[in-house]
């Protein structure tokens, strides 16, 4: 064995393996970006209620795997848990106490699927209620008022 070697074998024994794009799996609860489908924040994820977005991506992917914040309060995740075992999701808890990543929650492949947006899209604006057909809305009748058409 060259020394060389002998060296590589020493720090891996002491340092774990090599990984490819450390800082990014830290980042992503041990994934990388190229496998994600959603994340969110650590805010959004202590947020009230479920985000419908997520119930739906959970049930469209179904070979995806469920990365949870291991530094956030398990009383926040048991929500997203309770999800990912009704849509059939496996999930897992990762802890790392060196690094608190900005994600609370990462939903990821195995294997990459390059998605441009993983954010969950903010929620529209509700839509007023149109006008039933043949009924006037107060802003023509506002205007018929005033003597325009």
């Amino acid at each position: 064995m060259s020394n060389q070697n002998v060296d590589e074998y020493l720090q891996q024994g002491i340092h774990g393996p090599k990984q490819i794009k450390p800082d990014e799996r830290r980042k992503y609860l041990g994934t990388l970006r190229e496998r994600v489908v959603v994340a969110m924040t650590q805010s959004e994820v202590y947020r009230k209620g479920l985000e419908p977005q997520l119930k739906t991506l959970l049930s469209e992917n179904k070979e995806a795997h469920l990365y949870l914040n291991g530094n956030i309060d398990y009383s926040a995740l048991s929500k997203y848990i309770k999800a990912a075992g009704n849509a059939g999701v496996a999930y897992t808890i990762v802890t790392n106490k060196e690094y608190d990543s900005e994600y609370g929650l990462v939903l990821a492949y195995e294997y990459a699927i390059d998605k441009e947006d993983i954010t969950l899209s903010k929620k529209s604006r509700p839509e007023m209620p149109k006008a039933q057909a043949g009924e006037k809305s107060l802003f023509s009748k506002v205007k018929t008022l005033f003597g325009r058409k």
